[in-house]
């Protein structure tokens, strides 16, 4: 059992917080297929250096023999222990737009009187809208953009974006539970589920990741720098192509999946999933493209030209018979 005691602390040092922001909700734990959601918070918390705001404590919301923190042994000592994070902080995007983030671990004990008190820091911020990620395994493939399954309050990001609607029971996790109670309390909330390869699932699959910060942006409006994340992405993309290629059981699934995919999103009058431009074709295959296209264009329109020249020779040769 926890050990009794404050749930959180405020940060003395903490700078002031902007009333209106959007609130990001990232928190490994139960359900990370991909490891979508680990990924960013270590992107967050390297790359935008997240002033805390308030630290949750750790003897209280987690159970340590669940999850083990790391140490390091180092020859003949111990050294570098990490204790588990949880916090509620002031981050700045990629163009220097501040937000909240709430990155870290999922509690296991106490869900009630976090998301309580969660809540009510966020109503006492005034966050403008409440966003969350997390990911689950699909059978899908790798060659498809990852879908979303979107809940939430936001019927116009459910709509565009959600491309599978269930009707199901989960396993919850204190995401859910935090989405419910800020939708209960009439808050601006969206909750983003990544449609991660079920092959790909046990991996640090950086797609999953890029597919998380893509919903993010749709719902917030922030911008975030992905490119080596993106970098990473191709050249695992790669290694997973040669093992495939190089497997028949392997590509035969895949095949399967693919005509799965394309047979479901052709049927379906639903959300598309949300594209990252990484997916999109280059500048050269643009330019490539285009150059189809009007040679196309240019053959057709030879042939009407041929066809209607045509057509005013047999007028001219029927005219010339009367």
């Amino acid at each position: 059992m926890p050990l009794s005691g404050p749930l959180y602390e405020r940060v003395v040092s903490a700078p002031p917080v902007p009333a209106g922001l959007p609130l990001v909700i990232v928190l490994t734990g139960f359900t990370d297929a991909g490891g979508a959601v680990s990924q960013m918070v270590e992107m967050f918390r390297d790359d935008l250096e997240p002033a805390p705001i308030v630290k949750f404590s750790a003897d209280v919301l987690l159970d340590y023999r669940a999850r083990r923190p790391t140490i390091t042994f180092d020859a003949d000592h111990l050294a570098d222990y990490r204790p588990p994070r949880l916090e509620l902080s002031l981050a700045h995007d990629a163009l220097g737009q501040p937000f909240v983030l709430l990155a870290g671990y999922e509690p296991d004990f106490a869900w009630e009187a976090f998301t309580e008190t969660v809540v009510g820091l966020a109503e006492g911020l005034q966050v403008s809208t409440v966003t969350w990620v997390h990911a689950i395994p699909m059978p899908v493939p790798h060659t498809r953009p990852i879908g979303t399954t979107v809940s939430g309050t936001r019927a116009d990001l459910t709509q565009a974006h959600s491309v599978w609607q269930p009707h199901t029971q989960v396993p919850a996790t204190v995401g859910h539970l935090l989405e419910h109670r800020f939708a209960q309390s009439g808050a601006s909330v969206a909750g983003f589920v990544l449609l991660v390869p079920h092959y790909l699932a046990d991996t640090d699959y950086p797609a999953a990741a890029l597919a998380g910060l893509d919903s993010l942006s749709v719902a917030s409006g922030l911008v975030f720098n992905v490119d080596d994340v993106r970098e990473e992405n191709r050249e695992y993309v790669a290694k997973v192509d040669d093992q495939v290629e190089g497997n028949a059981e392997l590509t035969s699934m895949l095949h399967a999946l693919e005509e799965r995919y394309d047979a479901y999103m052709a049927g379906s009058n639903l959300g598309q999933p949300i594209i990252h431009p990484g997916d999109l074709p280059s500048a050269d295959e643009l330019a490539a493209e285009l150059e189809r296209f009007l040679a196309d264009r240019r053959t057709d329109d030879h042939r009407r030209d041929d066809d209607r020249r045509g057509d005013e020779w047999r007028g001219d040769d029927r005219r010339g018979r009367r």
